[in-house]
């Protein structure tokens, strides 16, 4: 019987769970990660979103899990060696959502509720004027702190929303044009030791998912960005074509680039390089 981990939190184990039909009789096996644990500050003042794995990954090498699954976009851009991410299953919904609270009332006196730099940034173009604050926990605490008051609004992955049932929440989706999506966001991926797991990659994989994954990685660790990065991408295939959407933000965060390429589905790690130095030369240029 394949042994599958994952956090401990609700959206972990129905992600969880979702790979587990997949693959048939399995055994979950849960467990309370570092990022998990400490909730009082945010992740660049504690080491990022790999801390949201690195459990996961050391029972995954010590052979106490046969697979683990991850949220793509808590996962870091370089993997330990022997432990490759070996299947992506089919991307969800990769946008963002504004989430209200329950008697759909804004007031934007409040602060809006999100837990990346990625988001911030861009909040800051499309509300101006609105204050945004962090906020962490799992997406039940971040609603109850909203529904008590403590928040005008949220920003949320529209993808873990649907997944727990909680889509009547959703106000509005944000267009990738309005907030380009985190690198990964909405897709799953499934992480096993090297060698191991070949049949449970090939019933998992989804190859137009893999291309986009891999093409907006690509990009992010390009440009030398991790867990606390407002850089962003979002690839889609159109026609054959891989179009890759990126978002650069200078250090100061005064410059927000946007740009685009298109090019092969078999390319897209290489696009994802060229899109990253063309955004970084064009902001070298503006300043």
């Amino acid at each position: 019987m394949i042994k599958v981990g994952s956090r401990d939190s609700r959206l972990a184990v129905v992600q969880a769970e979702e790979v587990m039909r997949r693959l048939g009789e399995c055994e979950l096996v849960t467990m309370k990660t570092t990022g998990d644990k400490i909730l009082d500050r945010t992740l660049d003042k504690v080491g990022g979103k790999g801390l949201f794995v690195k459990e996961l990954d050391r029972a995954l090498a010590a052979g106490e899990v046969d697979l683990t699954v991850h949220s793509l976009k808590d996962v870091p851009m370089e993997q330990p060696d022997g432990l490759p991410l070996i299947a992506f299953p089919k991307r969800a919904d990769a946008r963002d959502a504004l989430v209200l609270p329950e008697d759909g009332s804004w007031d934007r006196e409040k602060p809006i509720g999100c837990s990346s730099a990625r988001r911030r940034v861009q909040l800051a173009r499309l509300f101006p004027g609105i204050e945004v604050k962090p906020v962490r926990g799992n997406v039940q605490t971040r609603l109850r702190r909203l529904d008590s008051g403590e928040y005008g609004a949220l920003v949320l992955a529209a993808a873990g929303l649907h997944r727990l049932g909680l889509e009547n929440r959703i106000s509005r989706y944000f267009s990738p044009e309005e907030m380009l999506p985190a690198a990964g966001q909405g897709i799953l991926a499934v992480q096993a030791r090297e060698g191991e797991c070949r049949a449970a990659a090939q019933l998992l994989d989804d190859a137009e998912t893999r291309v986009c994954a891999l093409a907006e990685r690509a990009f992010i660790r390009a440009l030398g960005g991790g867990c606390f990065s407002p850089a962003a991408a979002y690839a889609v295939l159109e026609n054959g074509m891989l179009r890759l959407r990126g978002l650069y933000v200078s250090a100061d965060e005064r410059s927000l680039i946007r740009g685009e390429l298109t090019g092969a589905p078999e390319t897209g790690e290489r696009l994802g390089c060229m899109l990253a130095e063309r955004l970084r030369r064009q902001a070298e240029e503006e300043t």
